[in-house]
């Protein structure tokens, strides 16, 4: 857990442009590389996974068949997750100059990737009920809506508001 809260301070470091007005005219920040990124998520969904296998507390059999479905899910997570980060940099690069077309594109494409979010899960909800029975996989859903919602609060804390 603490690796996930590492992790989420760290994606906060893609809004470094966005929080300038705070800082010291002197403070400069090193951008993410696609590459730390890539690392970070890495040790996010470890430390995801360790979270569910922990909180769910899975047979044998619950094992075999549930988490080759939760990596494709993951996988799929992985895709909105980069709209996400290019949304966020976006912002972060817009910041000082942002007018009303672009404030409008960002919430497009905010409620967009809102929208994909919730599509994944319906669409692998009946994968995770097949695989676990409905009241397992709604759990599942509740420790997977948990870990979004911290994720969310970690970037959405380092995230200024629009001036």
């Amino acid at each position: 857990m603490r690796m996930l809260m590492a992790t989420c301070a760290l994606f906060a470091l893609l809004t470094s442009g966005a929080s300038a007005q705070t800082a010291p005219a002197t403070a400069t920040a090193t951008p993410l590389t696609d590459s730390d990124i890539q690392l970070m998520r890495s040790d996010v969904q470890a430390d995801k996974n360790e979270i569910i296998l922990a909180t769910m507390q899975f047979t044998d059999a619950e094992s075999k068949v549930f988490w080759p479905i939760y990596r494709d899910y993951a996988r799929d997570q992985h895709v909105i997750a980069d709209d996400r980060i290019q949304l966020i940099k976006d912002y972060a690069k817009d910041y000082d100059s942002l007018d009303d077309a672009k404030a409008n594109d960002l919430f497009q494409r905010m409620t967009n990737i809102e929208d994909k979010t919730s599509k994944l899960r319906g669409d692998y909800w009946p994968k995770f009920m097949k695989a676990l029975g409905a009241k397992r996989a709604a759990k599942f859903y509740q420790v997977d809506n948990r870990l979004s919602l911290i994720i969310n609060v970690q970037l959405t804390s380092a995230i200024p508001l629009i001036p």
